[in-house]
């Protein structure tokens, strides 16, 4: 029968599911990069993780002065130079001060959106998908992979696709430097509703307005009613049965006696 494959999720999911911070920090993101999901989010958090919990388990042996530790954290910090994490002559505190975006930044789909070969990220994923990009001349359709140091200024379009045109209509109209990415915005500590999106005859700006404009019931605001549908009703208010005011009923009666 063979060994049995336990298959198993390669990240880590939030521990907590309803965290507004967390999530709003995660919706700028997938926006930012435009990411298909949250998932891939979760993804280079946990790949982070990983990378920074390595970096802990070696600055915490460095006081042993232990050869194997020596080359252990030359390797890490090697290997992380060559993914593009981390610049020349990095130490330890710099692997822990990476944050998401730094694995966020080297996906293939961010990278074609910066060289310029996509005009926004979704286009960039869209290409990606459609086999409209190669690394080396070789054609890679997964987004989410991860482009090495060396493989940065080999980013193109596959030689297989129409986008190779220089007229091509698709192919955006940027300049040599390639695209940017906008910074994100932090959230506003308890931002309030956008006024006029309510319910009620006090939500929003509806009463200002209303004073402004006069409404479409007949009263009109200050100086008659713009609307052209004739002056306020005069004389005294009517009764909950069509008489003036409460004196309606009592006039009824005297009538009928």
């Amino acid at each position: 029968m063979g060994d049995p494959k336990f298959s198993r999720k390669l990240y880590e999911t939030p521990n907590h599911p309803w965290q507004s911070a967390r999530i709003q920090e995660e919706k700028d993101l997938q926006k930012k990069y435009g990411l298909k999901n949250k998932t891939e989010i979760w993804k280079a958090r946990s790949k982070l993780r990983q990378i920074r919990g390595q970096a802990r388990d070696l600055q915490g042996k460095q006081l042993t002065g232990l050869a194997q530790v020596q080359r252990e954290t030359q390797g890490l910090l090697s290997r992380l130079t060559k993914m593009g994490l981390i610049s020349e002559g990095a130490k330890l505190d710099d692997i822990l001060a990476l944050n998401v975006e730094a694995v966020l930044m080297r996906r293939l789909q961010t990278m074609a959106y910066l060289k310029g070969l996509a005009s926004t990220p979704t286009q960039a994923r869209q290409m990606i998908v459609h086999g409209h990009v190669a690394i080396g001349g070789r054609r890679v359709n997964i987004p989410g992979y991860h482009v090495m140091k060396a493989d940065e200024m080999s980013i193109e379009y596959a030689s297989s696709s129409p986008l190779t045109n220089q007229d091509h209509p698709v192919r955006p109209k940027v300049s040599e430097g390639g695209n940017q990415l906008m910074e994100i915005a932090p959230p506003e500590p308890g931002r309030q509703k956008p006024a006029g999106r309510g319910r009620g005859p006090n939500a929003g700006g509806g009463a200002v307005q209303r004073a402004q404009f006069g409404d479409r019931s007949g009263r009109g605001g200050p100086g008659g009613n713009p609307f052209g549908r004739g002056p306020p009703r005069r004389g005294p208010p009517r009764g909950p049965r069509g008489g003036a005011g409460g004196a309606s009923s009592g006039g009824s009666t005297e009538g009928g006696q």
